[in-house]
């Protein structure tokens, strides 16, 4: 017989064995996950035997972990805003640094609000849904548009929102950025593909090898989508509307630069956990500027 404890101790030493940094957390997390225990529950149920069914499910998941799968993964889902979020083949894994590009843009949500009653979003490359779906969750003025190339990614952003009563105010749509878009939206998003295409292959494999390459491919320059986005945008943003993108390390200059020549302000730029620059807000510029 196996108990909960012991599993934990023996994922835990094998994540270690294995080289991954955080093994005591994942550890806990993946078997949490797997169980469908709170943290607490891992924490006071150590005693729980397990049936011979919850062993073998762990044993995979272990194995799984150790080939650099990430655990959210193994679990099929994340947490991302205080929502849970099923993830699939498709989807970017949502990160703690996109909640900043959530929260950046909430009150420019609840302004518009107040001065018109309701609000319109477009999320492009929506994925999961993350982004859309955490502000219509904060805001029940708020309608969503969520626009995504993948058919894969369209669909799970469509279970994510039915799963949190969200599907009368969220529509997907296919589409290639703009190109299928109609109307004009008082916020645009996006956390588009940034990274160089020649430094993928030095991510970690837990990126690298599971994350969808066409959410992480910014082309030669990583720029590739910002250009895309600053020429669209314009046509798309209604009046008093913003637009808000999450960016790389040492991408505000030239993503300032390219939204610039295409019309638009720098409203506000934001920093991540790592004091690094990660979000950027655009408004149009004023004429005679």
């Amino acid at each position: 017989m196996t108990t909960l404890a012991a599993a934990v101790a023996e994922a835990k030493a094998c994540f270690a064995a294995g080289g991954l940094p955080d093994a005591a957390i994942e550890s806990r997390i993946l078997i949490g996950g797997l169980l469908g225990l709170t943290s607490t529950q891992v924490f006071t149920g150590g005693d729980r035997v397990l049936t011979d069914e919850e062993s073998a499910l762990i044993k995979k998941a272990i194995a799984r972990r150790l080939k650099r799968e990430p655990v959210h993964r193994i679990l099929g889902e994340r947490e991302f805003h205080g929502i849970k979020l099923k993830l699939s083949k498709e989807t970017l894994e949502p990160r703690p640094d996109t909640e900043i590009l959530v929260d950046t843009l909430l009150p420019h949500v609840r302004q518009i609000v107040a001065s018109k009653a309701e609000v319109r979003i477009l999320d492009l490359g929506t994925g999961t849904g993350a982004i859309v779906l955490a502000i219509l969750n904060e805001c029940p003025q708020a309608k969503g548009w969520g626009a995504d190339i993948s058919e894969d990614a369209l669909l799970t952003a469509q279970i994510n929102a039915a799963s949190l009563n969200l599907s009368d105010r969220f529509e997907a749509i296919r589409s290639d950025w703009f190109q299928a878009i109609e109307g004009r939206f008082d916020i645009i998003v996006s956390n588009p593909p940034y990274i160089k295409g020649d430094v993928i292959p030095t991510l970690e494999p837990e990126v690298r090898d599971f994350d969808p390459l066409a959410a992480l491919d910014g082309g030669l320059d990583g720029l590739d989508a910002y250009r895309v986005i600053a020429a669209g945008a314009g046509n798309a943003l209604a009046s008093g509307g913003v637009v808000g993108v999450e960016i790389g390390f040492d991408q505000k200059d030239s993503v300032t630069a390219l939204f610039a020549a295409a019309g638009f302000a720098l409203l506000e730029a934001v920093r991540d956990y790592g004091d690094n620059d990660r979000v950027l807000v655009f408004t149009r510029q004023q004429s005679g500027n």
